[in-house]
């Protein structure tokens, strides 16, 4: 019986000082790691380089993503420690959206 999914959405700021080609890896490597661990990818939505209200990591401006996916709730821990340990995210938030 396959693992009953639950919808989430993350939203990540990666590093500003990162070029496009490598913006663009990081996104793909964290929609593959939602993958591997049975998930299935809803939407990515780029919002961009913006401002932050407060420094971190001596940046004052990050490149925001927020994805919108399903995955089996025993695999959510796994998938925040890999982000957990990127030193290109200065921050993410996971936040479950199926109301249950």
């Amino acid at each position: 019986m396959a693992p009953e999914l639950k919808s989430y959405e993350v939203v990540y700021i990666i590093r500003p000082d990162l070029d496009e080609q490598r913006r663009k890896e990081k996104i793909e490597r964290i929609n593959q790691l939602i993958q591997e661990n049975g998930g299935q990818i809803q939407n990515v939505d780029e919002w961009g380089t913006r401002i932050m209200a407060y420094e971190i990591d001596d940046f004052r401006e990050g490149y925001y993503v927020l994805v919108n996916f399903a995955l089996p709730p025993d695999r959510v821990s796994s998938f925040e420690e890999r982000l957990r340990v990127d030193d290109e995210l200065l921050r993410y938030q996971i936040v479950r959206t199926d109301g249950d």
